[in-house]
């Protein structure tokens, strides 16, 4: 598609069809994290970032309407979304618990060109997430990777325990691969896995400040409205541009 017929796809409303799903989190557990793999045309997307909406219908005409960011950047006709469940949510939890391989979403997008990471630029990146904020900056880590861009990456991780860690694997693995600088730094603030000498709490200024040591770095911070709030501003405080300083948050 030529960008004139992308862009214009990306803002209507389509149906996409359910071609994988997988759980990120312990299935078992209230707040599981599941990844689906969508296709549609056109809902691929090179610019990590971006996000889609969906849109579910019930059998009496209710609608309910969200957005979600896109962990994968590669493109094409596929894209998968990470939805972290929500106990009174309307939405996550039919995306986590119900839909199946095979099924169809209404969606639209992808759309978004703020929050989003240009493999042309050469600065650092800082990216710092809190929970299921994760989503947009792996999809920015995995770009990072397929690209074996040179650029410097470092990515704060802040969730609650352990098994809270979505993308544990693979972001173990793009730790250790040599194609493209990739550090992880996980941070737990209720219960820590016994092998860490931290004790849980929340991320710290000295924490963000020892992975910001660059001048010229970019900030990207996604999470619970609080935590972003609170990040963003200890950055500003510690003298980094705003400018430089991209956030995405959800919650009140």
């Amino acid at each position: 598609m030529s960008d004139e017929e992308l862009h214009r796809v990306a803002n209507t409303w389509r149906v996409a069809d359910v071609v994988g799903a997988h759980f990120e989190t312990d299935a078992s557990r209230d707040g599981a994290a599941r990844t689906l793999r969508l296709r549609a045309p056109g809902l691929g997307t090179e610019l990590a970032g971006q996000h889609i909406d969906i849109r579910l219908t019930a059998p009496d005409g209710y609608t309910a309407q969200r957005s979600y960011s896109l962990a994968s950047a590669e493109g094409g006709d596929e894209a998968e979304i990470t939805v972290e469940e929500l106990a009174d949510g309307e939405v996550s939890p039919y995306l986590v618990r119900g839909v199946q391989p095979g099924d169809q979403l209404e969606v639209r997008g992808p759309v978004g060109g703020w929050f989003v990471w240009r493999p042309e630029d050469p600065s650092p990146v800082v990216l710092i997430a809190g929970g299921s904020g994760i989503v947009p900056l792996m999809a920015m880590a995995r770009r990072h990777r397929a690209l074996a861009s040179p650029v410097p990456f470092t990515l704060l991780y802040s969730v609650r325990s352990p098994d809270r860690v979505i993308f544990h694997d693979e972001l173990h693995e793009l730790a250790a691969d040599t194609r493209a600088p990739f550090e992880l730094m996980l941070f737990y603030t209720r219960e820590a896995p016994p092998e860490t000498t931290r004790a849980p709490g929340r991320l710290t200024r000295e924490e963000v400040a020892m992975a910001a040591m660059d001048e010229d770095v970019r900030f990207f911070i996604c999470g619970p409205t609080a935590f972003v709030e609170t990040v963003a501003n200890r950055v500003i405080d510690d003298g980094f541009d705003p400018d430089r300083i991209k956030t995405e948050r959800f919650g009140g």
